[in-house]
């Protein structure tokens, strides 16, 4: 068997202290799962079901990076957000059972195209167009879960150009890594290389060109991402 054109590069990103690359086979992402930020976008942040969108794995990129400011759009915004790396696939999985499906954590940045999210919303149409778009993820090294301290607790925040904007604590998550993993899992078999973005806390808003967004979870690790010109 020959493909009929060369298959694509796999998309990875980088291991905390080694030379090691984490395959990425999917990105799933946690919609409003902090309270503060449900209410910034208009919402009820009562713990209803826990909703979820996709990116594309070669979504992600490593950090330190600059990305284009993106086509399309005129309001690009930052969101910053705890990742888990899944390292053992499984469907059905119990909630006490989470973290041993869990192969590492990282911080990442859910970079958003407001204005066409907004359009799409108000339509009734997917969100793809203002998420899934290229390097629209960017995330930083994977730290092995056996060296991260909690994915219960612990600071979150970004700053642009200095000024911090989103801080908070992944404690205040409405729906706990443990919860949103298990119930991901009802819906579909997770597999090893399956990411999982889980959510914005409060502060969310627009960059330009020129500004460089840096942020970290506290014991997990930081990033640096700057905005270039127009792709």
């Amino acid at each position: 068997m020959s493909y009929v054109f060369d298959a694509p590069k796999q998309a990875s990103l980088a291991v905390q202290g080694t030379d090691d690359r984490f395959p990425i086979r999917r990105i799933f992402c946690v919609g409003r799962n902090y309270e503060a930020h449900a209410r910034e976008m208009g919402k009820d942040p009562t713990r209803e079901a826990p909703f979820f969108f996709t990116k594309p794995a070669d979504a992600a990129v490593d950090t330190p990076c600059t990305i284009p400011y993106p086509k399309l759009t005129e309001n690009l915004h930052h969101e910053i957000e705890l990742v888990i790396a899944i390292g053992k696939g499984g469907s059905d999985i119990a909630e006490d059972d989470v973290m041993d499906h869990v192969w590492g954590a990282a911080v990442g940045l859910d970079m958003t195209r407001r204005d066409l999210q907004g359009e799409a919303k108000e339509m009734g149409r997917p969100w793809d167009w203002g998420k899934a778009f290229d390097q629209s993820a960017p995330i930083g090294p994977i730290k092995p879960i056996a060296e991260v301290p909690s994915v219960e607790k612990g600071r979150i925040w970004l700053a642009v150009n200095g000024e911090v904007r989103q801080d908070a604590d992944i404690a205040d998550l409405i729906w706990s890594v443990r919860e949103h993993v298990a119930i991901l899992s009802r819906s579909m078999a997770l597999a090893p290389g399956d990411l999982v973005m889980t959510g914005t806390p409060a502060g969310v808003g627009a960059v330009v060109t020129g500004d460089v967004i840096t942020g970290g979870v506290e014991g997990v690790g930081e990033l640096e991402v700057r905005i270039g010109g127009r792709a």
